[in-house]
């Protein structure tokens, strides 16, 4: 497996590295000592009192890490290994787009490898990780879409897995993933605001049906980027996010990079 994700690494080119990094505040260089899982490194020395690194933007699939009962997800392991074989006793660069640290006290940012390649938007393009962005972190989704798509499209990696499967919209596909992150796909039949909160209805029966959910804060975000989350009724979504139970299945908003306009 190991020869397997280099051989994925050395064969797609990541062509946007060489340009996203404008985007960003560019931070200072470190040496990665350690890969903890496919989405968080542990630097050689502190930057700004902390030497764990969180890969913003990215969810790649989850390790138990010591956590008791936890169910380690499908290709795991493999996606650490693609981590260590980008970064792993290389020098990285650090640039951030948005918080600089999570609750946790870990670094928030985007890593460049020496010759300009871009960590995240390889570890998507390869198919070992999912775009999962913050309304506080949105710099680059758009690029990082784009990097999983073209996985997605090709079947690399997760893509091929059920467990990490588009999934319809309807509760059908979705009343057993509670509790679980996914990417949803459907016509948006309704969109209305009740009060301080809009909501956006997969389905006839708003009771049983996915939905998706925006409260005040979230219009607010929404407003201030031009987009009014009225206009989704009738265009297909896809709609990514946590899945919870309220009435029906549902996902809660916070900003726009939650939904990809696929078509009307």
């Amino acid at each position: 497996m190991r020869f397997f994700i280099f051989l994925l690494l050395v064969t797609l080119t990541n062509p946007v590295g060489a340009t996203v990094l404008e985007q960003l505040d560019r931070g200072p260089d470190a040496i990665v000592t350690e890969v903890v899982d496919g989405d968080t490194v542990i630097l050689d020395r502190e930057i700004d009192g902390a030497r764990q690194v969180r890969l913003v933007g990215l969810q790649a699939p989850k390790l138990p890490l010591g956590r008791k009962g936890f169910k380690m997800w499908p290709l795991a392991p493999q996606s650490k290994t693609a981590l260590e074989a980008l970064t792993l006793n290389k020098r990285v660069t650090l640039a951030f787009g948005g918080s600089r640290k999570d609750r946790h006290g870990r670094l928030l940012a985007h890593l460049f490898a020496d010759d300009g390649t871009w960590v995240q938007g390889q570890m998507l393009l390869i198919g070992m990780a999912r775009v999962y962005s913050f309304p506080d972190n949105r710099a680059l989704v758009f690029e990082m879409l784009g990097q999983e798509h073209a996985a997605q499209k090709a079947k690399r990696g997760i893509w091929a897995h059920p467990f990490y499967a588009l999934r319809n919209a309807t509760p059908e596909a979705l009343d057993r993933l509670t509790g679980t992150f996914q990417v949803i796909e459907g016509k948006v039949l309704d969109a209305a605001r009740v009060k301080s909160r809009v909501y956006l209805n997969f389905g006839e029966d708003w009771r049983a049906d996915f939905t998706a959910t925006l409260n005040s804060k979230a219009r607010k975000v929404f407003k201030k980027s031009g987009i009014d989350p009225l206009s989704f009724e009738g265009k297909t979504l896809r709609v990514r996010g946590w899945l919870r139970k309220q009435n029906g299945p549902a996902i809660t908003i916070s900003h726009p990079e939650q939904i990809e306009v696929i078509g009307k």
